[in-house]
């Protein structure tokens, strides 16, 4: 619980992070995590609140408290141990996750929470600077074999905890690198990629076998050059198989000038550059190098992209919602201690970024192929007395037009690639997910499991990682008939 006045001595204490017109100008992280003695103050201002929230608020379930107080005592190691025993790559989610364990925080009633999320990125950066961070091998081994397909979040915390349990893993990707979403969808200003590479050299020395460059599912659905594994051989090869792919079909905007030039899927974008920033030449790269960017989506994609196109060195950059924006702040007493709706300014937004609420975009026009100009219309939304549901309509006389030479279409993503779920036969939902529950995490065909986006989503990186755990469990279960792994 930390210090038992804690709450009331000390204020919050944010990590620091460098001035915008010096950040934008490379691609490395900026955020720079609290030192030793701030940590333990932030550690100190847990209080000893009855019921802590921030552990049901954290999808992975962090006994966050315990390794507050062990901060606030300056155990180190215990802390780190404590933080791993949940989340197998705090790193990651120190980094990227939006923290719903702070909204949770008792002391956020009053709008200051324990700096939770800081607190975390300050063990886990500690424990690798200490060399505390060591491959844990099985004492012995199962002898089964388990194919984890999608080397994402959910992919590698699966085959981490398979791999303990003493089963042989190998994991697919059909990238030439691992790491999915981490690797080519978070931009390395967010998330330097190092830390990917020092958790995958860990999971080798535990066991893990990594194959990049490896196309799951019929052959000519492949992309050239790519290696391929069909279900049927890893049917045969394996004792389990589990889907852990992202939800990687995107949304798309169905207007007139959609065809053109200069109009892209986001992911498109920011997997190039950060294909170039690890080494990669890429022809033709998508580039907002003194162009007028429009980006359509207002979520972390969104503002990826503007981060990315800033950085590239746009001429300017505006990002439209669909949705009206916003409360300032939200009403404590009404979504306490839950994730509450309100107006959130990114570090990209903050780099110099217009934004704009309740905008639907008509129309994409140019010349000679090419965008120059996107049509949009201002909206309103209003509630259905018969239904409950919201109901969009446009505002009369409310059409604009603006400069746009390039367009990055950034509205979330309807469901996993369909070609993968179908060359398995495995049935989906109504959203075009693999049909499984959390429980066993199964789907309908025997033997294969599906965890992370491609069974619940789009979500978050720390959702991902808790699929993956609760479905290490489930096949550890299928394979050895109990399990010691947790859930």
């Amino acid at each position: 619980m930390g210090k038992i006045t804690g709450f009331i001595e000390f204020e919050r204490v944010n990590e620091t992070s460098e001035a915008p017109l010096t950040r934008v100008k490379h691609w490395s992280e900026f955020v720079q995590s609290l030192n030793e003695e701030q940590a333990k103050v932030q550690g100190a201002r847990c209080m000893d609140c009855g019921i802590p929230f921030c552990t049901t608020g954290c999808p992975v379930n962090n006994i966050i408290p315990d390794w507050n107080d062990l901060v606030y005592q300056q155990e180190w190691r215990a802390a780190l141990d404590t933080l791993h025993s949940t989340n197998n790559f705090p790193e990651f989610t120190g980094r990227v996750c939006p923290a719903p364990c702070e909204a949770a925080c008792t002391l956020n009633i009053n709008n200051d929470p324990v700096g939770i999320k800081s607190i975390e990125h300050a063990i886990i950066d500690h424990g690798w600077l200490k060399g505390w961070v060591q491959p844990q091998p099985p004492s012995r081994k199962s002898g089964k074999k388990v194919a984890v397909v999608g080397s994402g979040p959910a992919g590698l915390a699966c085959a981490q905890q398979l791999a303990r349990a003493g089963h042989a893993v190998s994991v697919f990707e059909k990238s030439d690198r691992v790491g999915g979403l981490l690797r080519y969808g978070i931009p390395d200003f967010k998330l330097a990629k190092s830390h990917i590479d020092r958790r995958l050299a860990q999971m080798e020395a535990e066991g893990v076998e990594f194959h990049p460059s490896t196309y799951v599912g019929e052959a000519g659905h492949a992309a050239e050059g790519l290696t391929v594994r069909t279900p049927a051989s890893l049917h045969e090869d394996f004792d389990a198989v589990v889907l852990a792919g992202g939800s990687e079909t995107p949304r798309d905007l169905t207007v007139p000038g959609r065809e053109l030039e200069g109009v892209h899927f986001a992911m498109d974008f920011l997997r190039q550059q950060n294909q170039v920033n690890a080494g990669a030449r890429i022809d033709g790269q998508i580039s907002a190098k003194g162009k007028h960017v429009i980006v359509i989506g207002g979520g972390d994609t969104g503002s990826d992209c503007v981060g990315t196109s800033i950085r590239q060195g746009a001429a300017s950059v505006t990002q439209f919602e669909l949705m009206p924006q916003p409360p300032a702040s939200e009403n404590k007493e009404l979504t306490w201690p839950d994730w509450p709706l309100k107006l959130r300014t990114s570090s990209s937004q903050e780099e110099g970024c217009e934004r704009d609420w309740a905008i639907s975009t008509v129309a994409l026009e140019g010349t000679d192929g090419q965008v120059q100009k996107l049509v949009a219309v201002r909206v309103e939304w209003t509630r259905d007395p018969a239904t409950g549901q919201m109901k969009m309509r446009e505002v009369k006389d409310s059409r604009f037009e603006m400069q746009a030479d390039l367009v990055l279409l950034a509205m979330g993503f309807v469901s996993p690639v369909k070609e993968v779920l179908s060359a398995f036969a495995v049935e989906v939902d109504g959203r075009g997910n693999a049909l499984a529950d959390t429980e066993r995490y199964a789907t309908t065909v025997d033997k294969v499991f599906a965890a992370g986006d491609m069974r619940r989503g789009q979500s978050l990186v720390v959702w991902a990682i808790r699929e993956g755990r609760q479905c290490a469990r489930s096949v550890d279960e299928f394979l050895m008939g109990s399990s010691t792994l947790p859930r």
